[in-house]
């Protein structure tokens, strides 16, 4: 059978490109914006509990991102090759990349199981010396780590659901989840319905049950929905270049993920030179652009398997196609988010203020810091989607040095010397200053990967 018949048996290969990513990122969209939401709602409940809580907690977050960025990291590496070999008709390579995938999980998740154990508590005593948030921290984090099965899994499940188009299953893992999450995390905390108050060790155990009730959700869906592939543990061998193959394009984008982490402390260090409330402007900054880059977020995932998939089918007109609906969808959204920043900056800060003088110092240092970074939202919109683009035919590497340089070679240094030149007000500029240079390095980086590995496919 040849590659463009193959490709007429998988709705990648002919439906409508707009059509085709709206059904596919719609869903995803919505269950990261549920994500995000419990995040926030997260973060509420146990700042009920004390101070102390909330700040073991935040701690811990760089902990939790990294297991994400591992767990999303490979996730893209499964999803580009198998939508890849999905294109090309390849069903066994499929399954091997589905299964190998899932072997990787279970290592990841052996290696923080491993880890968490015996330096959850160096993790926090390094950290602070303040004994109450140790004792939390380290409750925390042990469940958190001991049972992140839940989270690898789930990621990868949602991962092989995306490559063969079946996002609406994705929504449903991950709202199933998040939903869980949220609605256990006030009953094990305060001990309501009957449930012992657990604290803050109650939000670790909603937080891990939310995850293993989205990926026997997932696994339901893979085996029941997901026809084009097969999962079975008894055909399972591992298979190194599957596994080689997953990390290639999986492991920068595990690095691009981690990299957020170490931007924040970096430019934490810089901020609380100018107090703890420039520091607590960033993380409301954080919070409030994840509502605005989720859905861009969420239209990558989608669009990485179409990409990835046509490319292995060798249907160039289609990965145009889908690059440009995908960067007007992008743009848009981040149009909107530029507009809501500009506008309604006040209130957006509000929504985190507590009360006194420090309320009215975040509002005043957080206006005009959202108004300018989100200049470089469009920009950004740009960075995403191609970068999406080099994750999905393979080039992973790339996506890693527009990472690299956004967050790091360019953002943190012009931070430094903008506080040195201008102040507090001038950092903010930093966010579009990164922008503008990685987006040169973006659309040279395209014109090449165009040159040599798109145009050449013919059509």
């Amino acid at each position: 059978m040849s590659t463009e018949n193959q490709a007429q048996e998988n709705k990648m290969g002919v439906m409508p490109e707009n059509r085709l990513l709206l059904t596919m990122a719609i869903p995803i969209v919505i269950s990261m914006l549920v994500q995000a939401l419990y995040n926030v709602v997260d973060s509420v409940f146990v700042a009920q509990l004390s101070e102390d809580a909330l700040n073991a907690v935040s701690l811990a977050f760089p902990v939790q991102n990294l297991m994400i960025a591992v767990a999303v990291g490979t996730g893209v590496g499964i999803n580009a090759l198998l939508s890849k070999s999905l294109g090309e008709g390849n069903q066994a390579k499929a399954d091997r990349t589905a299964m190998n995938g899932l072997f990787l999980s279970a290592l990841s998740f052996l290696v923080f199981a491993v880890i968490g154990l015996p330096c959850s508590r160096l993790y926090f005593t390094i950290q602070t010396d303040i004994q109450r948030i140790v004792d939390y921290g380290e409750s925390y984090m042990m469940i958190c780590c001991v049972c992140s099965f839940g989270v690898f899994f789930q990621i990868t499940l949602e991962r092989t659901l995306q490559a063969t188009g079946r996002t609406l299953y994705t929504m449903f893992t991950q709202a199933t989840g998040a939903i869980i999450n949220i609605i256990l995390d006030p009953i094990m905390i305060f001990g309501l319905l009957g449930c012992p108050a657990m604290g803050i060790t109650g939000a670790a155990v909603a937080t891990v049950v939310g995850q293993v009730v989205s990926m026997t959700v997932g696994f339901v869906a893979n085996q029941t929905k997901n026809k084009e592939l097969k999962l079975s543990a008894k055909e399972f061998k591992v298979n190194g270049q599957s596994v080689r193959e997953i990390l290639s394009v999986g492991f920068p984008s595990v690095i691009m993920q981690a990299i957020n982490s170490l931007l924040t402390v970096f430019m934490n260090m810089i901020l609380i030179g100018y107090g703890s409330v420039a520091v607590s402007v960033l993380g409301v900054y954080f919070k409030l652009q994840s509502f605005v880059f989720m859905p861009v977020f969420g239209l990558g995932n989608g669009m990485v398997a179409i990409i990835g998939y046509n490319y292995g089918a060798r249907l160039r007109n289609r990965i145009y196609d889908g690059v440009k609906v995908s960067l007007t969808y992008a743009a848009v959204i981040m149009a909107i988010g530029t507009i809501l920043f500009w506008a309604f900056p006040e209130f957006l800060m509000g929504l985190f203020e507590t009360s006194g003088e420090a309320a009215s110092e975040l509002t005043t240092i957080g206006v005009p810091a959202l108004r300018t970074i989100s200049l470089s939202f469009i920009m950004a919109a740009v960075g995403i989607t191609l970068s999406n683009v080099f994750q999905a035919i393979g080039k992973g590497t790339y996506s890693l040095l527009m990472s690299l340089m956004r967050q790091l070679i360019v953002l943190l240094p012009a931070a430094w010397l903008l506080s040195n030149l201008g102040g507090l007000s001038a950092i903010w500029w930093s966010f579009p200053i990164a922008e503008v240079v990685s987006l040169c390095l973006c659309l040279h980086l395209y014109r090449k990967v165009d040159r040599t590995m798109l145009k050449p496919l013919g059509e």
